[in-house]
């Protein structure tokens, strides 16, 4: 067996600490897959005093992500950070200019600055992963990249926001109202607190823009995308469209 692959995770929210929990499960059967054992480097986030799921006293603990990008004890940078600035943009240039392979399920950053980090881990090298930014369970980051390589692509569209699709789906379904719904979804977990960013088209929006750009091959701004939600949708509105045979879906 090869040498163990390090990794250094930076965001220990749902997705860090499911990322974390899926490698201790796991580990053995990655190992006798690839034919190399996967191990946690480091951590990283902003309270290491929150309760979390699982322990994290075993992984050494960095208060700085850029620090942890930046370490000699890791072979990959997984950036579950979040937003299209600040510390999640400066961690992943600093792995990727110190040699770094990252994956990052971060959609705005790559959507606002993905062009020119492709081409900084491109000049150094190493691999800029993001299958999970956009429709990871088709998957549809390495199909296009990949599978569809040689095809002539002519129209990239869909449902690309989970929350959108639950909330219009039970609106028409079950003849409820838009508010109502939203907080049913919130309850469930389905929903942010904040639902901001995907029910007013953002979050649609930035994975737009990334698929674009693979799927074409051309450099996107996410401010030539025109964005509009699902927050004036009313249920009279799902009611005239199911007149007249049609179902309101939020597409990208």
């Amino acid at each position: 067996m090869s040498k163990a692959l390090k990794l250094g995770v930076a965001g220990l929210g749902t997705v860090g600490i499911d990322a974390l929990k899926l490698i201790a499960l796991h580990g053995e059967r990655f190992a006798s897959r690839t034919g190399c054992a996967v191990e946690i480097g480091g951590v990283s986030a902003r309270n290491r005093r929150k309760n979390r799921e699982i322990d994290i006293s075993p992984y050494e603990w960095f208060d700085d992500p850029v620090a942890l990008a930046e370490s000699q004890d890791i072979d990959v940078f997984v950036e579950l950070i979040g937003g299209e600035d600040g510390v999640a943009k400066a961690s992943v240039e600093a792995a990727l200019k110190a040699g770094k392979h990252v994956v990052t399920a971060n959609k705005a950053l790559l959507a606002h600055h993905g062009v020119e980090l492709a081409r900084l881990a491109d000049a150094k090298g190493v691999a800029l992963s993001f299958e999970a930014a956009v429709a990871g369970g088709i998957p549809a980051i390495k199909t296009i990249r990949e599978s569809l390589l040689a095809n002539n692509i002519t129209r990239v569209y869909g449902i690309l926001n989970g929350t959108c699709n639950y909330i219009l789906t039970q609106m028409q379904k079950e003849g409820r109202a838009f508010d109502e719904v939203l907080q049913e979804a919130q309850d469930a977990g389905y929903a942010e607190a904040d639902p901001t960013f995907d029910i007013g088209g953002y979050d649609t929006a930035h994975k737009l823009a990334i698929l674009t750009t693979l799927a074409f091959g051309v450099e996107t701004s996410i401010d030539t995308v025109y964005v509009e939600g699902i927050e004036s949708i009313s249920l009279a509105d799902i009611e005239a469209a199911d007149d007249l045979g049609y179902r309101i879906k939020l597409l990208g």
